[in-house]
């Protein structure tokens, strides 16, 4: 066979692979000369457009708030492109939003539209409240409008200088409390056997696996604890509304014949308990926020500037003294875990590159879980111990939820702090092992096999779980429990038994805990930052440092120049240096889909010796 076909299809193949490598090395040059003209932009063009006197802060919160996002950059970019997932806004950048501008000449009112927030904890609702009444007190006007106010909307309203509602809304104030599934009966007649090994008369986690409502002591623990957060929620309510106390109660007790009196109109309803200060439509409240701040250019709504856009203004500092601040939200667990998330080894590795900072003079980890791995939970303490024995202090600042495997891992700090309506103690340990025996032999399915010991397979869910294997993880089990007795009476300077008698698995509110001894004391998110700041002897004008995974170039790059979500990603997609389709999280699923899940999960893991400290409670 002549060489000459194959010689000619090389030089085909050379010839056009050339074309291709001259194409992406053109298209990469034109991004970088992209970047590099919008980065001189940026410099040399005057920079951010300052803003004109009277101008409104519209602080329109869309989505959750949370500690951290749960999604990276580009989960972020794609989800906001496809309207897909669930929105969050960082509580850290609606307080650094409204602290600038409490400070800033140019804005004279701050507009709170709230018929979007969809959810907060009532700690991060009374960091927003905080903000809010300082920004009152540098002068600013705040106003809050919405179609209708839930609970945790109205928390927050409540803080305004004055507060609108539609003519057609109502004011939904309902109390606290929940009911859980149990699944006891359920479990039985599919055969599946639900083995619990615990420390803790108030541990409930397991308890609806086991059972068809709760224990005694599970009820007298919800009681006390909801009441306990009640009475927080309608204090601040009462205390922002200047409203006599009971009043809120004195709402709901007296909705029936309210509504009675107005003929079944909700708002009126509400305007005479005093909850809101007049009823507004859309419409009537721009010509309101027109009367008492400035017309735009164009005459027809009030000058105004946007909570994205404000936030895009504030450049914080990147040098010099810092505060660094970790967070530590959502479930604890083994291994690394991705944004927004805790893991055992990724968390801790964040702790560690903040005590290897120079420039990082000391540590908050800002707590917002419910616990889940007592390993994890372990790892991430002894960091901090480390942290704490290298010279710089460790302030814990506990969120809406900081219990069991969470409450553990403040145990190595200087000092923590909590809000009065944080949820924390927990302090129990337990394992949890289903068995489907019965179901497999409904459906006439054995199982057998030969073992060289007696701990070969010895956790087979398809088999009765053995005794020997029951007691070893309840030793395992009452062990933990008394490492965490141990290391918290260790941390809070006094004697395991005292701390046995508040703990037992029992939840706390901040309040309540703040009297048994658990906390330092009660104060907010920035309380912790200044405390932090105090104890490294910091002067005035340090920074605040959110020590987090570290992110790409493209990412780093993009975040420098402030470029919006939506061209970042046709950036990306159009020159072909992203993916265009991600598969995104879902809705939030059913609770009893939620529930069997995680005993599912026990199952396929088939970790028998895995103690849990987790408490199952989440803020009402």
């Amino acid at each position: 066979m002549s060489l000459k076909p194959l010689s000619l299809i090389g030089r085909v193949w050379r010839g056009f692979w050339s074309a291709v490598d001259s194409t992406r090395r053109a298209t990469m040059n034109l991004l970088f000369l992209i970047l590099v003209v919008a980065i001189g932009w940026g410099m040399f063009a005057g920079g951010v457009k300052p803003l004109q006197d009277k101008t409104t802060l519209v602080l329109r919160l869309s989505g959750v708030v949370v500690e951290q996002h749960t999604l990276n950059v580009r989960e972020s970019l794609l989800s906001s492109v496809n309207g897909d997932g669930r929105k969050s806004i960082q509580l850290r950048d609606v307080l650094t939003v409204l602290d600038k501008a409490a400070a800033d000449p140019s804005i004279g009112i701050i507009f709170l539209q709230l018929d979007e927030l969809d959810g907060a904890s009532m700690p991060q609702l009374r960091e927003m409240g905080l903000a809010l009444e300082r920004a009152k007190q540098a002068g600013k006007k705040v106003l809050a409008w919405g179609g209708n106010f839930d609970q945790r909307q109205y928390l927050l309203a409540a803080h305004a200088s004055e507060v609108y509602l539609h003519p057609m809304g109502a004011v939904v104030i309902e109390g606290l409390g929940r009911h859980r599934n149990y699944y006891r009966d359920a479990l039985e007649k599919l055969g599946v056997t639900v083995n619990v090994m615990k420390v803790g008369t108030y541990k409930s986690f397991a308890e609806p696996y086991i059972g068809n409502g709760p224990s005694p002591a599970a009820a007298e623990a919800d009681a006390f604890l909801y009441n306990g957060l009640w009475s927080t929620y309608t204090s601040e309510a009462e205390k922002a509304r200047k409203l006599t106390p009971g009043a809120v109660m004195a709402y709901i007790d007296g909705m029936p014949a309210l509504m009675e009196e107005f003929k079944g109109d909700a708002a009126k309803a509400a305007l005479k308990a005093k909850l809101i200060d007049g009823l507004k439509t859309p419409d009537e409240m721009r010509e309101y926020v027109m009367k008492l701040g400035a017309r735009d250019a164009e005459g027809k709504s009030y000058r105004k500037i946007a909570f994205d856009e404000y936030l895009m203004r504030q450049r914080p500092k990147l040098f010099g003294d810092a505060v660094a601040v970790i967070v530590a939200q959502g479930n604890i667990v083994d291994g690394v875990s991705g944004p927004g998330n805790t893991g055992g080894i990724s968390t801790a590795s964040l702790i560690r590159r903040a005590r290897e900072d120079s420039q990082v003079k000391a540590v908050v980890l800002r707590i917002d879980s419910p616990g889940g791995s007592a390993f994890a939970s372990e790892l991430i303490r002894r960091e901090l111990e480390i942290t704490r024995a290298a010279g710089k202090p460790v302030v814990v600042s506990m969120g809406g939820v900081a219990a069991s495997g969470g409450y553990w891992i403040s145990m190595a700090a200087d000092e923590v702090i909590a809000d009065p309506a944080t949820i924390t103690g927990s302090i129990g340990v337990f394992a949890i092992l289903p068995t489907l025996e019965k179901t497999i032999d409904k459906l006439g399915v054995h199982t057998a096999g030969v073992t060289t010991t007696w701990l070969a397979d010895a956790y087979n869910p398809l088999r009765p779980l053995d005794p020997k294997v029951a007691s070893l993880i309840q030793s395992s089990v009452g062990h933990i429990y008394d490492e965490f007795t141990r290391r918290a009476a260790q941390a809070r300077k006094t004697t395991q038994d005292k701390i046995d008698a508040v703990g037992q698995g029992r939840v706390w509110t901040g309040a309540q805990a703040k009297e048994r001894g658990l906390i330092d004391r009660l104060g907010s998110y920035q309380d912790a930052i200044k405390a932090a700041a105090q104890r490294a002897k910091l002067p005035e004008g340090y920074r605040v440092s959110y020590v987090e995974r570290e992110t790409s170039r493209l990412e780093r790059v993009l975040e420098m120049l402030g470029v919006s979500q939506t061209l970042a990603l046709k950036i990306e997609t159009t020159l072909g240096l992203g993916p265009v389709q991600l598969p995104l999280p879902g809705a939030a699923s059913e609770a009893v889909g939620r529930d069997l899940r995680w005993l599912a999960d026990v199952t396929e893991h088939r970790k028998p010796f895995a103690v849990s400290a987790h408490c199952l409670c989440e803020q009402p």
